[in-house]
């Protein structure tokens, strides 16, 4: 192919001007210099471990062969100047805009709320199941593959994880019963964040038969049978006189919880003082920092004088989503740079910081302390996750939102 075409297959798409791309570029390029003075995050001998870092998983999910054929098909549609990182985000973007406005109008997860409002949520989940699956398709279809990918989409499926699990409990009205859903919650974030500390001790990311796609298939499900029966949730079952959003709870704490459970025996089954992860950390430091969060989110609950958790109880569960999110990112990180995983984050002073208001009856009401501990979390989790972006993309030389043209159509255009 010659080079004039290959150029036109990854140009620019053409209802973009000249004049407002170069605007875009400019604006693009002071954002990338204002984070590249952030302190930096990876050493030479991590970016190296970066370089080196192949992505390896087993198993395959009982939807994946059924599923691959649609999603094969799916990423045909797009062209080859959208970038992987750009479909995954764009649905995340759609997916978390669709699960914020079903957490407004349910008042936190406690009242039904208009029929589309759920169709759109499923929709908005199930085109961001499907962008997120194809990334990788994409890249290979791009030529575009590197590490970068693999670090973007799992951290946007740490985050997509909490409004996934979050807008389903909306759907189930599940908030009527706020400690269920809270432990339905947590439940989640745990079995997640397991699964790549089982990763980072093995250098493996096990599937089981049962697992991501069947889940996300699952939380669809529940947000059409709501948007074509919003009251089907509340039926009691007569025998055991038991509400069936009380059985969905349930099923979503014992299958989390069996995840999670399963794999922490994964991890420590060859031996927990023995072993240790590649980087030569001891295989239960990921531990303690998950101890740590968990009694941060029981101790506000529990501790509350305004009864946070059952006041604002979608609002609570989203704030102590953003500490999971930063923490499994971390994870992550350790896992691909081969490096140290650190017990503290500074995401958890926020947190701390509620408790500290609780205890000695500050002015500061719970509620606005909440919010401020969410925009908080929200900041930390953003500046840890655009920094490491931008540092792979100097290392690596790639662009994160956009492809790189090939050497022989490359105007070498600074990133």
């Amino acid at each position: 192919m010659s080079s004039e075409g290959t150029s036109a297959r990854y140009q620019t798409p053409p209802s973009f001007s000249s004049s407002m791309m170069e605007a875009v570029q400019k604006f693009e390029f002071k954002i990338q210099e204002a984070i590249r003075q952030l302190p930096a995050i990876f050493n030479e001998e991590q970016i190296e471990n970066l370089k080196k870092h192949k992505y390896d998983h087993g198993g395959t999910t009982l939807l994946d062969p059924y599923m691959q054929k649609y999603w094969d098909w799916f990423v045909e549609f797009f062209p080859l100047w959208m970038a992987p990182n750009l479909l995954t985000i764009i649905g995340l973007t759609l997916h978390v805009s669709a699960s914020i406005f079903l957490m407004i109008l349910t008042n936190g997860a406690k009242e039904p709320c208009t029929r589309w409002m759920y169709f759109l949520t499923a929709l908005g989940l199930f085109l961001y199941q499907s962008l997120d699956a194809i990334d990788g398709k994409q890249a290979r279809r791009t030529k575009s593959a590197s590490p970068l990918g693999e670090l973007f989409d799992h951290g946007c499926d740490s985050v997509s994880t909490v409004f996934i699990i979050v807008a389903c409990c909306c759907s189930l009205q599940l908030g009527v019963h706020p400690w269920l859903m809270f432990w339905s919650c947590m439940c989640s974030y745990l079995a997640f964040y397991c699964a790549h500390w089982q990763t980072y001790v093995s250098g493996k990311l096990r599937f089981g038969k049962l697992d991501c796609t069947e889940a996300e298939i699952a939380f669809i499900i529940v947000h059409l049978i709501t948007a074509i029966s919003p009251s089907f949730w509340s039926y009691t079952i007569p025998a055991i006189n038991v509400e069936l959003r009380t059985i969905a709870g349930l099923l979503i704490l014992g299958s989390s919880s069996w995840s999670a459970a399963n794999n922490i025996y994964i991890t420590l089954s060859s031996g927990i003082f023995e072993k240790r992860t590649p980087s030569g950390t001891n295989i239960l430091v990921p531990f303690w920092p998950l101890c740590f969060f968990v009694l941060l989110a029981l101790a506000a609950a529990v501790c509350s004088k305004t009864h946070a958790l059952n006041s604002h109880t979608s609002l609570f569960l989203v704030c102590y989503g953003f500490i999971f999110s930063k923490m499994t990112n971390r994870l992550i990180v350790a896992h691909m740079s081969k490096s140290p995983f650190s017990i503290w984050d500074s995401i958890f002073i926020g947190a701390i910081a509620f408790c500290i208001n609780q205890s000695f009856n500050c002015c500061i009401g719970e509620h606005i302390f909440l919010w401020g501990c969410l925009i908080f979390n929200l900041y930390d989790l953003l500046h840890y996750d655009t920094k490491v972006c931008q540092e792979l993309c100097d290392a690596f030389d790639v662009f994160c939102f956009r492809v790189k043209q090939p050497p022989a159509a490359n105007n070498d255009r600074s990133h």
